[in-house]
């Protein structure tokens, strides 16, 4: 292709945005749904950037029950929950979106600096799917375990 102001040869290179998916020829911008329950405002951003530049849609909560409001809202297809969090902890937060009809299904994967053997018993009666110490993964590890869960279903 020319250039019309200088006359050189330029190349065009397309690359896809990464959130926009192609359909049947149409552009369908739906998405993963993820829920991330985070107090941490700088593990929150940084997660939300790996997530989207890897297709999700996320919505961040500061604290459990913030969590909890925005889950009903934003029905996500899968939910990163923390456990320790001012206002209402993660499991408090997962005991009361598993009341509703709208929480009872969704996968929620524990997200803590918490070891495994420290978490409440009650955990696993709540149903996780799994649980993730945050210092052991790196976020890229994290999306991965995600995609891994939600093909798992």
């Amino acid at each position: 292709m020319v250039c019309n102001i200088c006359w050189n040869y330029t190349i065009l290179l397309y690359i896809p945005h990464p959130l926009v998916y192609i359909s049947d020829g149409k552009y369908d911008k739906s998405m993963t749904k993820i829920a991330i329950i985070e107090d941490d405002p700088t593990i929150n951003q940084m997660y939300r950037m790996k997530f989207e530049a890897d297709g999700f849609e996320v919505e961040l909560a500061n604290n459990g029950k913030r969590g909890v409001a925005m889950v009903e809202t934003f029905q996500p297809d899968i939910i990163l929950l923390d456990m320790q969090m001012p206002e209402m902890d993660g499991p408090t937060a997962l005991a009361e979106i598993r009341k509703h009809d709208w929480g009872k299904n969704i996968p929620v994967i524990i997200l803590t600096n918490m070891g495994e053997e420290e978490s409440p018993k009650a955990l696993k009666s709540l149903g996780i799917h799994s649980y993730i110490v945050k210092a052991d993964l790196t976020p890229s590890q994290v999306v991965g375990r995600v995609k891994d869960a939600l093909a798992n279903l």
